[in-house]
């Protein structure tokens, strides 16, 4: 393999980052997948960041909001992945505490309904357990389960009461 220069890590990342989204992390592993020297890698990415190619605090924005939406994941496995991706703690807390509620129980009710739908008849308490067990899996908080399966949010988007377990 030939050896990629200073000047030409710079302009694959940079046109990488242009294209998506990545955190420094990502970034850095390429560059040591390159072979490329530990101040080489420092000044490319003080570069990268200078001129905001890569802002961690802005990918973990994206990335909980796309794992929310479109993965249905809870805050536990998205903050999960986030460390996976050596993104710093704080900007993990922040980034999560932004979320509401209200989005998490929107992605939560709809997910618990139709895994209930799949289920075959059990007991009440069978199938509570099954659902609690599905939800904690996909990263949601115990109380927002307990909220959405006890129906102490009464009322969903049809208008109708909501029975999870009936």
């Amino acid at each position: 393999m030939k050896e990629m220069t200073e000047q030409q890590a710079l302009l694959k990342l940079s046109a990488l980052c242009a294209q998506a989204e990545h955190c420094s992390y990502e970034m850095t592993e390429k560059m040591r997948r390159w072979g490329l020297p530990d101040e080489v890698q420092a000044r490319i990415m003080a570069r990268l960041t200078q001129e905001r190619y890569i802002d961690d605090e802005r990918y973990s924005r994206l990335f909980v909001r796309e794992k929310i939406k479109f993965n249905k994941w809870g805050r536990r496995k998205v903050a999960q992945a986030l460390m996976a991706k050596r993104i710093d703690h704080e900007t993990i807390q922040h980034v999560l505490d932004d979320v509401d509620d209200e989005e998490y129980l929107a992605v939560l009710r709809p997910l618990l309904k139709s895994k209930r739908r799949q289920m075959k008849p059990m007991t009440p308490y069978e199938a509570t357990s099954r659902l609690v067990r599905f939800a904690l899996g996909r990263g949601f908080t115990m109380d927002l389960i307990r909220q959405c399966i006890d129906g102490t949010d009464e009322i969903d988007d049809d208008g109708e009461e909501n029975q999870f377990l009936a």
